[in-house]
């Protein structure tokens, strides 16, 4: 097995099923993933150990998925500088809006990219991309996939 390149942080089992999207489009692009279920609320010790070894395990980009009060993406990047990607999760009470605004206020210092309510795939297509600004496999794997989309 090849060593993972990316990270996948839930904080919940319940965000299981939306980010299995999101690992069946690395697998597809040829990107090893790793995954662990860790609530920033929950099991901050965790998060904590996971997010501050994450690059010298060999991880290069981190993709945190969370919804309600989603805290995760922003406590994740405040313990690495690799880069963040954040999927807020669609809520029952104000449907991922939730999610969203906590995901994208994160103060100066602790930057999150984030991607769309339940957008999986596109954060499994932005970590590729990052990926390919220093691999050319991966450049060349999102390069290919974009040419398939604009097709469809």
């Amino acid at each position: 097995m090849a060593q993972p390149l990316v990270g996948i942080i839930v904080g919940s089992t319940s965000d299981l099923e939306v980010m299995a999207a999101c690992e069946q489009q690395l697998a597809e692009l040829n990107v090893p993933s790793e995954r662990i279920v860790a609530s920033a609320h929950r099991r901050p010790d965790v998060v904590h150990e996971w997010a501050q070894s994450a690059a010298s395990r060999g991880l290069k980009v981190i993709i945190a998925a969370a919804g309600k009060a989603a805290h995760l993406a922003g406590v994740v990047a405040a313990y690495t500088a690799l880069p963040v990607i954040a999927v807020p999760m669609r809520t029952n009470d104000l449907g991922g809006l939730d999610s969203l605004l906590s995901m994208v206020q994160m103060p100066t210092g602790v930057p999150v990219a984030t991607v769309a309510i339940n957008g999986a795939k596109n954060a499994a297509i932005l970590a590729t991309q990052i990926l390919g600004v220093g691999d050319e496999r991966f450049y060349t794997k999102a390069v290919e996939l974009k040419q398939r989309l604009a097709e469809d």
